[in-house]
C-alpha cells in the first residue's frame, strides 16, 4: 500500500491496482500538483468542508465513497458520480472498491456546507483502508491506513478502531484550533496503536500553524511505540517497504 500526502488532509493511497483520492484539497503550500495529474478510481470524502472537497469538480464521474448527504450535495453541486453501491455509506459500514476495503469510522467534527455552513452534511467521519476485509481474525499480512479526518481526540479510536481495525499507519490532524493539536493527536496515535504515525491538516492557514516536531516529542511522550514519519508534500510512505511481516 502506498501513501503520497498532498498536503492538508489529500492523500493518493494505492491498493494493489486500485487508486483512492481523500479529501481532495490541492490549493495549499504544500503541494504544486494539477490535480488532474490524477486518475483515482474512488474519492473518499470525510465531510464537506470546503477545505476536503475543494477539487471534487475535477474529478466528475469517479466513484464517491461519503455519507449519503455529501453524495447528494456534490451530485447537485459539481456534476455526475456514482456513490459506491449506488448510494452513500454511513458510519461502521464498509464498501469493497476493487482492491481495496474502506470502512467509516467516527469523526468528531462539524459538516456544514457551502459558505454559510446552512445545508448540513451528515455526521463527518475518517476512514480505515485495508487490503482484505475487516473481521475479527487478525491478518497479520494485511496492511491498513487510518485516515481520522478532521476530528477531535475521541474514544471510539481506543475502544474500537484500534483493536478491531488495526491500523498499521495513522494519519492525524494535529493544526489545532479546529481539530486535534499535537498533544492530543499523539494520544490518537498511541490509542489506535498504529506502527507509523503520520501529522496532516497543519500550516494550511495561520490558525493551524504548527510545527511537526511537536508532534514527535508528544508521541514519544505518550510511551508509544509508533514511528513519526513527517512528508513532505508530495511525498511517498510505502508500507510494503516498511511492515516486517
Amino acid at each position: 500500500m502506498k501513501l503520497t500526502w498532498y498536503g492538508h488532509s489529500t492523500w493518493h493511497v494505492e491498493v494493489d491496482d486500485t487508486e483512492l483520492l481523500i479529501d481532495p484539497f490541492f490549493d495549499n503550500p504544500k503541494t504544486e500538483a494539477d490535480p488532474e495529474e490524477l486518475d483515482p478510481d474512488y474519492l473518499l470524502l470525510t465531510h464537506g468542508h470546503a477545505d476536503h472537497i475543494g477539487d471534487v469538480d475535477r474529478y466528475e464521474g469517479t466513484k464517491l465513497v461519503a455519507t449519503p448527504e455529501v453524495v447528494e450535495y456534490c451530485r447537485d453541486e459539481f456534476g455526475d458520480y456514482e456513490a459506491v453501491g449506488g448510494m452513500g455509506m454511513n458510519l461502521g459500514g464498509t464498501v469493497e472498491c476493487d482492491d481495496a476495503f474502506v470502512t467509516m469510522v467516527r469523526a468528531d467534527h462539524t459538516n456544514g456546507m457551502d459558505t454559510g455552513y446552512g445545508t448540513s452534511g451528515g455526521m463527518p467521519a475518517g476512514f480505515v483502508v485495508s487490503d482484505t476485509k475487516p473481521t475479527q481474525v487478525a491478518d497479520a499480512e494485511s496492511q491498513s491506513f487510518y485516515h481520522a479526518g478532521d476530528t477531535s481526540l475521541q474514544t471510539e479510536m481506543r475502544e474500537v478502531i484500534g483493536p478491531y481495525l488495526e491500523p498499521d499507519a495513522a494519519a492525524v490532524p494535529i493544526g489545532d484550533h479546529f481539530t486535534m493539536g499535537p498533544m492530543q493527536a499523539a494520544i490518537a496515535v498511541d490509542w489506535v496503536d498504529a506502527d507509523y504515525a503520520l501529522p496532516m491538516h497543519y500550516d494550511t492557514f495561520p490558525p493551524i500553524e504548527q510545527d511537526p516536531e511537536d508532534f514527535r516529542k508528544e508521541v514519544k511522550g505518550t510511551g508509544s511505540d509508533a514511528e513519526v514519519r513527517i512528508l513532505e508534500g508530495e511525498e511517498t510512505f510505502d508500507l510494503d517497504d516498511e511492515l516486517d511481516y
